[in-house]
């Protein structure tokens, strides 16, 4: 039964209690096997911008947004992630604001209802929620807090509250909007001044700037733009000097201006080709920075959404450029259209030399301004990050030693941003990207992040990245962990020659690289270290100089295979980068001649040779398209690759000679391959939208599975063996059994699932889908409870919701432990035991009573003397000393006690159970055993044997009365007989025979026609014993024919 924990504000908690099957919450489970659990990779995604507070004098917390729910970081923690906010928010947030201990988020307003709020939330809990005011139908788009004021930015109008009671105030409606509706007439920014009281400043579409009184809600002044067609005011930010207000417009120009008379102090623009616009202005308040040695104030830093620059002033002097921070986020991408990019807020701390930013690139950094050398430009401090496009490629990290307590912690993805991600599990704080190099150093060398402002726009960081990965392999036997040697050259410097080796280090190597990546439009299959999260040292060039589409890794770790789209395949060695095979193996000039010879002999003897089985010749086989996967076999003896050409190829490791060839030309081609080891299968995805599954012992097709619509983006075993899980063009994934070949899970999502994996462990699906830079976690629920698997239809696809990054609405293994195991009303494996059809009446079937029944029943003596007590329990002396006296808990014998109490009214008593006797009913086994015998039919009797419990059941044999006529021994034992002679409920009759033999075997040899009953039994017993040993013993020699090497 379920239970629940009762939460009081004034008090402790209280005990967990359990809820009736009425007050018992029904999960509404789009998928009978997996359940939503969180998401990963996700730090700030959206283009919210970012909002912080000092915690004293020590630190600072920042808090993102990730959609609908809230991430606080602590800085003084390295940016470890410190509370997620919980609920979430029925719609997206659209802007923050962080007062005093609490974070106020608003949400909603963007959709056709209009719906929209304000949450107040405490160390990640929702505590408050501001009154919602009449007509609340526009998104807010700035919040702001000061004094006894709370300030909501809309398109059209302010919405203002009482700080201290969260009550609505009133609704400001700008001047313009009054005359109609539905026009945007304030830009979404606003700012107060410190020496202005109950006064705020808002930003309009047409560059001006309103001064609002709250308390009247008046309308005090307007400040116009210097010139028309500036466009909308953008920024807003109070500088540190009194009375001086920083204006960013839509133009790209910022303007310091004095609005005590109305008056531009600095006019700036920055001196680019092209003006962006800036819409994050933060001023640095340590009086430090400015100057030729940066000991004055007065540092500006500005940034926009358009670049991943942050552009810093000095504004001495009139005001320059003093520097310029270039990609400190990644920039829009112009070519792809899909990694996100721009800056949404750059910020000085308060009184320290650090700057904090965010972009849409799904990144939060600080960086930290270094006096002594003195620098304008800061260096990076802490960064907290994600990948910044959607995840295209998944896959567990495998264990390097079996039992190891990091399976399934490690999950690998690659995205389009170009970069490879190791995530953990377990916590937050050691998930990584992996490096490629000092990047920013690289840059600076090339001129990228110099001062220079008329350097090319489109040159960025990810253009000295390797390019998107589209296919990966790793193995950690050869892993040397952090203690690797990486030769100590740069990173894929391929300085290998194909005589020697070419680590020339002097370091001990205690491993090599792990990981092998294949990339987009690149001849060059790239290595990566795992233990020391680093690119590695090789980049292996594929032998016909064609690009890389599939990768593999040997079981061993040493060697790693790179497939081309030329149809090669070539081997190299990881430890010292050298080629060792290629498949197939080219042909010496003699091989060359002795094939010709051959060649011309079977020409003359054609029709001899057609009957015979082919044999490959060295130098015979290549694909001739694109090597869509390689594989090989746990002894590093078989190569199994497979191509567009529709062909499934097994070569020999060692030599490169073609073993074997499945061809499924021009039936279908293969896209993809996926290998289960622990039971030698490979599921093969092919572009008529199936999955294939082959034994690569016996190299036959055991399953084919159909059911996808679209095209078949990413398909795994599970960790058993018994699942193959696939997702597919059409926003499903699929889940088939491969005992059965049945359908038995599928849930369609809101977006397509680009790539999917399943951890070793089994507790954890992973899939990255095309609308996303997160990864959503699946649990899996088949663990801790009960889930049918029966055949499912099409129309049983439900929708399913992904997984949050709170948390909520998921589902774990410690909130399921207290989930009741209901019994699905179309389950048909829910009574117990069920009847099985025989296939035919030449196979033995078992039963379905589970095995803990009927063994239960043999040891039944066993467990009773092992649970037997060891002393009788003893009455306590004294009660125990937490348990209060009872004032008042002597009787009172008083007289008018006495009379008060009604004497009791005495009952009759029951009639004596000897005076009015009546044979006793008969037990329901006795009413069968007479049936079955006067019927010769058993099934009722056996079908009700099987239903008991153990100890029940083990009572009724004991109970079996012998003087009976006719003989309750005798039919018992005819019973069991026609069970067997029947080939049905093989281990039960053993199990009941046993029991049975235990209770009544003095009577066997007092009663002929028991002895002759049991002969009876024997006989088929014997009988069936020989048979069922000698079918065992001829498929064991038949499989150890056929695994032999003869």
């Amino acid at each position: 039964m379920p239970s629940v924990m009762i939460h009081r504000e004034d008090g402790p908690v209280l005990k967990r209690r359990k809820l009736s099957a009425a007050e018992k919450p029904v999960p509404s489970l789009a998928s009978r096997i997996f359940a939503p659990y969180r998401a990963l990779g996700l730090v700030s995604s959206t283009d919210v911008p970012f909002t912080s507070i000092p915690l004293g004098k020590t630190t600072f917390q920042i808090t993102t947004s990730v959609g609908r729910c809230l991430h606080t970081y602590d800085l003084r923690k390295g940016l470890n992630l410190a509370f997620i906010t919980r609920p979430q928010t029925p719609e997206d947030i659209t802007a923050t604001f962080a007062w005093k201990d609490r974070v106020f988020a608003a949400w909603g307003g963007t959709s056709a209802e209009g719906e929209g709020g304000v949450w107040v939330f405490k160390r990640g809990k929702r505590i408050a929620e501001l009154e919602r005011s009449a007509g609340m139908d526009e998104p807010i788009r700035q919040l702001l807090i000061f004094g006894s004021w709370i300030v909501g930015c809309c398109t059209t109008r302010l919405e203002v509250w009482k700080s201290a009671t969260y009550e609505h105030y009133t609704t400001i409606t700008s001047s313009r909007s009054r005359a109609g509706r539905g026009s945007e007439t304030l830009s979404g920014v606003l700012c107060n001044m410190p020496t202005l009281l109950n006064k705020i400043l808002v930003g309009k579409q047409d560059g001006s700037v309103d001064l609002w009184n709250l308390s009247t809600g008046k309308l005090i002044y307007i400040i116009t733009p210097p010139k028309l067609h500036t466009g909308a005011v953008t920024a807003l930010q109070p500088t540190p000097a009194l009375n001086l207000l920083a204006v960013a417009r839509a133009n790209g120009s910022i303007v310091i201006h004095d609005i005590r008379v109305d008056k531009e102090i600095i006019v700036l623009h920055q001196s680019s080709s092209t003006s962006t616009a800036v819409t994050s202005v933060s001023f640095r308040t340590d009086d430090r920075g400015a100057g030729e040695d940066g000991r004055k104030p007065g540092v500006m830093a500005t940034a926009g959404p358009n670049d991943g620059d942050v552009t810093l002033w000095d504004l001495n002097g009139g005001g320059r450029v003093m520097g310029v921070l270039r990609n400190a986020h990644n920039p829009p991408s112009t070519v792809r259209g899909e990694v996100q990019g721009g800056i949404s807020r750059a910020e000085f701390l308060p009184g320290q030399p650090l700057l904090v930013t965010s972009g849409r690139d799904n990144a939060l950094k600080s960086w930290i301004f270094d006096e002594t050398p003195f620098s304008p430009i800061p260096r990076i401090l802490h960064s907290r990050c994600g990948h910044a496009a959607p995840v295209t490629r998944l896959g567990f990290l495998p264990t390097d030693t079996d039992g190891s307590d990091a399976v399934g912690k490690w999950l690998l993805s690659a995205g389009r941003d170009q970069s490879l991600w190791g995530w953990s599990l377990r916590r937050d704080g050691q998930s990584t990207e992996i490096s490629q190099g000092n990047i920013r150093k690289t840059a600076k060398k090339l001129g990228m992040l110099g001062k220079g402002l008329d350097l090319d726009s489109r040159a960025s960081l990810e253009d000295l990245k390797a390019p998107e990965i589209t296919c990966m392999a790793c193995s950690l036997n050869r892993d040397g962990g952090m203690g690797a040697s990486t030769g100590g050259g740069p990173v894929w410097a391929n300085v290998a020659s194909k005589k020697g080796n070419a680590n020339t280090s002097d370091e001990p190597a205690t491993g090599w690289e792990s990981i092998v990546t294949g990339h987009k439009g690149d001849k060059f299959a790239r290595t990566w270290f795992w233990g020391r999260k680093k690119a590695g040292r090789w980049a292996f060039e594929t032998g016909d100089a064609t690009v890389v589409k599939s990768v593999a890794i040997t079981p061993c770790g040493t060697f790693a295979l790179v497939g081309s789209a030329g149809g090669t395949i070539d081997m190299f060695n990881l430890q010292s980068g050298i080629h060792r095979q290629k498949f197939p193996s080219p042909l010496t000039p003699a091989q060359a001649r002795k094939q010709k010879i051959r060649q011309a002999d079977l020409i003359v003897t054609d029709e001899i040779t057609i009957a015979a089985p082919r044999k490959f010749n060295p130098g015979e086989g290549r694909h001739t398209k694109d090597v869509t996967g390689i594989l090989v076999d746990s002894l590093n003896r078989i190569v199994i690759s497979c191509s567009l050409d529709g062909k499934i190829k097994f070569w020999d490791f060692l030599t490169g000679i073609l073993r074997h060839e499945i061809d499924w030309h021009p039936m279908t081609a293969i896209t993809a391959v996926q290998h289960h080891r622990p039971s030698d299968l490979i599921a093969l995805a092919c572009d008529d939208l199936s999955i294939r599954v082959v034994d690569i012992e016996t190299r036959k097709l055991v399953r084919e599975l159909w059911g996808c619509i679209g095209q078949i983006s990413d398909f795994c075993f599970s960790p058993d063996g018994r699942w193959i899980v696939a997702a597919s063009m059409d926003a499903i994934i699929r889940v088939w059994d491969l005992p059965t070949g049945h359908l038995i899970n599928a849930m369609r999502l809101e977006g397509t699932c680009a790539a999917l994996a399943f951890s070793p462990t089994g507790e954890f699906l992973a899939t990255a889908h095309a609308d996303s830079v997160g990864i959503s976690i699946w649990t899996n629920r088949t663990l801790f409870t009960h889930v049918p698997t029966r055949h499912i239809a099409d129309s049983d696809v439900l929708s399913a919701i992904l997984p949050t990054a709170s948390g909520e609405g998921g589902e774990g293994l410690l909130a399921a432990a207290f989930e009741d195991d209901s019994p699905d009303a179309d389950d048909s494996d829910a009574a117990l035991p069920a009847q099985t059809e025989q296939l035919t009446a030449a196979l033995t079937t078992l039963s379905l009573v589970p095995r803990s029944r009927w063994q239960t029943l043999l040891h039944l003596d066993t467990i009773a003397a092992r649970n037997k007590p060891t002393a009788p329990p003893k009455a306590p002396e004294k009660a125990p000393f937490f348990l209060p006296s009872l004032e008042g808990s002597k009787p009172n014998l008083s007289s008018s006690a006495l009379t008060t109490i009604p004497a009791p009214t005495p009952t009759p008593l029951p009639p004596s159970r000897i005076l009015s006797h009546h044979p006793p009913a008969p037990s329901p086994t006795t009413t069968l055993l007479l049936s079955a015998s006067l019927t010769t039919n058993y099934t009722p009797f056996l079908t009700h044997l099987a239903s008991l419990p153990p100890a029940a059941a083990d009572i009724e044999i004991r109970s079996l009365n012998p003087l009976a006529q006719p003989s309750e021994l005798v039919t018992f034992v005819e019973a069991l007989a026609a069970r067997l002679a029947q080939r049905r409920d093989y281990e039960l009759v053993q199990a009941w025979m046993a029991v049975f033999l235990r209770a009544h075997g003095a009577a066997v040899a007092e009663d002929a026609e028991l002895v002759a009953a049991l002969r009876r039994w024997r006989a088929e017993q014997g009988g069936e014993g020989r048979r069922l040993g000698a079918l065992g013993g001829y498929c064991a020699g038949v499989v150890g024919w056929v695994r032999s090497g003869r």
